[in-house]
């Protein structure tokens, strides 16, 4: 199942969420551009860096770090369908602060799964599964049009929100639990989503200005 959009509307220009967008399509430019590999060892979330007390703004910097172009599109195409009603609810300096607290979470989650790792992980993937977790917690009955693949066949349906995201859940945490290898920090998508469910009503005060938030 991949998101294509939502039906929620937003009030405001989601300047957070685009300059994000545009910040990892940057980077990750300057990393094609420049040595790859070394970008990401240098910049990547690596376990043992953190275990040795070293290397702590990785957990900012990794999150603007992606493997691949298909990585990063991925990442960015959910970040673009649920980033903007999220920064919608928070306003814009509160949701920065909500999606990166969730991505330095998801780091430190995964971090405690592969303790002593030399491998760097990169991505915005643990920082967008918080605002996955917020937004199941905010618009569970929003409907989200989803590309679902039937054999050769790619069939486009609307399905509720906390279907779509929680069959996406329940994908990460079941490979995360069979530890199947797949290059793939699953527990830093489970604890940004958990991170997510936990913090955005913290962050979430504008309740009142959402067209959608209603919906049940």
């Amino acid at each position: 199942m991949l998101p294509v959009k939502d039906e929620n509307p937003s009030s405001i220009t989601p300047v957070v969420t685009w300059l994000i967008v545009a910040s990892c399509v940057l980077v990750f430019i300057w990393q094609i551009a420049g040595d790859f590999n070394t970008i990401v060892f240098d910049y990547g979330f690596t376990p043992a860096r953190i275990a040795n007390g070293e290397g702590y703004y990785t957990l900012i910097t990794s999150m603007f770090l992606h493997g691949g172009l298909l990585h990063l599109f991925g990442n960015m195409l959910y970040l673009h369908i649920f980033g903007d009603n999220i920064e919608d609810m928070c306003g814009h300096l509160s949701f920065l602060v909500f999606y990166m607290l969730s991505g330095i979470l998801a780091s430190l989650a995964f971090a405690l799964t592969a303790w002593g790792s030399t491998a760097p992980a990169v991505g915005a993937s643990g920082a967008i599964s918080g605002v996955l977790g917020g937004y199941i917690v905010l618009f569970p009955k929003v409907r989200i049009k989803t590309a679902v693949a039937l054999g050769w066949f790619i069939r486009l349906i609307y399905v509720p929100a906390y279907v779509m995201i929680g069959i996406w859940f329940a994908y990460q945490f079941l490979l995360a639990l069979v530890a199947v290898e797949t290059g793939v920090a699953y527990w830093a998508h489970i604890g940004g989503f958990a991170a997510g469910v936990a913090l955005v009503k913290v962050f979430a005060r504008r309740k009142r200005y959402h067209p959608m938030y209603y919906v049940r």
